[in-house]
């Protein structure tokens, strides 16, 4: 009789329902991909880099059957050169939303050459719930990567108008500050979500080391949330630091890098997901869903 107790309890354990509430439960980690290549990037012969609207849409689609919430676009033309044509980004838009309900990042990024309003277009299309902010200026190589005071301001009342939440990027560790001078004058709104771009320790910024993060968290405002890109990365230890310092995002694509282990490369986009998610699955978190990254984000869906 005890022993049937015990049996039926251990049943009761593992039953589906249970293993669904605990994922439920378990801490949720937003996986972003950003699909396509930096201009001038020298693509292997045996990386697919999508340029036009149906391939990006496919392998963004694809990202999401793997365990993405989050698309960072950029779109190109046929030769790889950014567009600023927003049909094109409506129409890379509009492929994705046919099969996903996945977040959609623009930015406010791109060459220092391009005009204030050129570097925000994509503000202008209203599937975009979130775009990357530049917390400042930085030195990339031997050049300078310009985002003045006026250039935030100017980018931060374009988000406002346009419902769109941003997402700090700091390259440094001047940049924390910056994002907090601007919530003070309230030209971005708190709660603040930060992300950490860190580089391979070739150019200028902050090199991805598990100290320059913790010098970061060090500065961060309380009841913030961050996550981690990390430019040519050649494996995803420093993913796995983040997340167990706490990071609630991370980033994968080949915007960022090709790698996911030293001397190991993917092919497709959807592969570096898919061993992303196995890592965080690992560390004994979940990848989140659209809806749940919305949540964590204070992103209003559009």
């Amino acid at each position: 009789m005890q022993f049937s107790f015990v049996f039926r309890s251990l049943i009761r354990t593992f039953t589906p329902q249970n293993a669904k509430t605990k994922k439920k439960n378990m801490r949720k980690i937003i996986v972003t991909v950003a699909p396509v290549c930096h201009v001038g990037k020298v693509i292997p012969a045996d990386v697919k880099n999508p340029l036009t609207p149906e391939e990006i849409a496919e392998d963004t689609i694809n990202c999401y059957k793997a365990g993405a919430c989050e698309v960072h676009l950029h779109t190109r033309d046929l030769q790889g050169n950014p567009t600023f044509e927003l049909d094109v980004f409506r129409k890379t838009i509009g492929l994705i939303r046919q099969e996903t309900d996945m977040i959609v990042q623009g930015s406010t990024g791109g060459l220092s050459t391009l005009t204030l309003a050129e570097r925000c277009v994509s503000l202008d299309v209203p599937e975009v719930e979130v775009a990357s902010l530049n917390m400042g200026s930085v030195n990339f190589g031997e050049t300078v990567y310009v985002n003045t005071m006026p250039d935030l301001r100017y980018w931060a009342k374009r988000l406002d108008e346009t419902s769109t939440v941003p997402e700090m990027e700091l390259f440094d560790l001047s940049h924390v500050e910056c994002a907090t001078r601007l919530a003070d004058e309230g030209v971005i709104h708190r709660p603040m979500h930060y992300n950490f771009c860190v580089g391979p320790g070739n150019s200028s910024n902050l090199s991805a080391t598990g100290r320059n993060l913790a010098m970061l968290c060090s500065l961060m405002e309380p009841n913030t949330s961050w996550g981690i890109t990390h430019d040519s990365m050649q494996d995803f230890s420093m993913l796995a630091c983040a997340i167990g310092m706490g990071a609630s995002a991370v980033r994968v694509g080949f915007e960022d890098s090709f790698y996911y282990a030293e001397g190991k490369r993917a092919h497709t986009n959807a592969e570096l997901v898919e061993r992303l998610v196995a890592l965080i699955r690992m560390m004994g978190c979940e990848p989140a869903t659209p809806d749940e990254a919305r949540a964590m984000q204070h992103i209003i869906k559009k």
